[in-house]
């Protein structure tokens, strides 16, 4: 499905800032026509100006909020009306919660935007997928995943562990997916610690990106952007990147029983067939 010779279709969620914008920016300047997904009007469309200043063409822009998954449903129908392919699908928009928030949808925050909502998303968009990247984390290793209970988080609510087990969850879904979909080449990364709007309301997260190394969203997003444009003979299916090579992940991020489980959770919680 993936047009590797012509001008290719990447869809961007989490596009109009940080890491994903600065992707969408660097895969437009290079041919690709960019789709950016966001949740603040405002600054989508700022975002669409900024890609197009740099590479000459617009982007197209679909708002949509991954805390409310009713959002990815009608953005699965408006991608898929608009395009008959997609060759590169970036599962890029993130969350993370200071404090314990259930949504909607009735999920934990950021298991919901991070995880589940990617997750739909996806599934939704599968036989448009010409391959798909997943924006993870070394965070991943303070995860707890327990697929029968993916609310688990909101009961002793600490905020870097109910990210770290999205993270760990993005990580699970990119191999299992790799499993189930083997015509659709699935890749996971960890962009490093990121200087971005990601977490600008909290202080905790504002301390943390003065006292830990950061690197700018351009230098977060070049694996990503690797990861879109490399052959799939080189890279490998299903695994999980850093700085453009292959790591091993944390084992609880690599234990295939365990996203096995996690794959047939997640599809039973946003009411699609496992």
């Amino acid at each position: 499905m993936e047009d590797l010779t012509g001008r290719r279709i990447v869809v961007v969620t989490g596009g109009s800032s940080g890491i994903g914008l600065a992707a969408a920016e660097a895969l437009a300047c290079r041919g690709d026509q960019v789709v950016l997904v966001g949740r603040d009007p405002a600054r989508l469309q700022a975002a669409g100006d900024r890609v197009r200043e740099a590479s000459g063409e617009r982007p197209e822009l679909f708002r949509a909020d991954f805390a409310v998954l009713d959002d990815v449903r009608g953005l699965a129908e408006r991608l898929r009306a608009a395009y008959d392919r997609i060759d590169v699908l970036a599962n890029n928009a993130g969350a993370i919660a200071l404090a314990p928030l259930t949504t909607v949808d009735g999920f934990e925050l950021s298991i919901q935007a991070n995880h589940l909502a990617p997750f739909l998303l996806s599934n939704l968009l599968r036989d448009r997928i010409g391959r798909m990247v997943t924006t993870a984390s070394g965070a991943h290793r303070n995860g707890a995943l327990d697929p029968d209970d993916l609310n688990a988080a909101l009961r002793r609510y600490r905020p870097i562990q109910a990210y770290g087990t999205s993270k760990q969850a993005n990580i699970l879904f990119t191999a299992e997916a790799a499993r189930r979909w083997p015509d659709v080449p699935a890749y996971c990364f960890h962009p490093g610690v990121v200087r971005t709007r990601f977490g600008a309301d909290s202080r905790l997260v504002a301390l943390g990106m003065r006292i830990m190394p950061f690197r700018s969203p351009e230098k977060g997003a070049e694996t990503l952007v690797w990861l879109a444009q490399q052959d799939p003979s080189r890279l490998v299916n299903g695994a999980y990147y850093t700085d453009r090579r292959l790591r091993r992940p944390w084992s609880k991020a690599a234990d295939p029983q365990l996203a096995a489980r996690l794959w047939a959770a997640s599809a039973k919680a946003v009411g699609i067939d496992g």
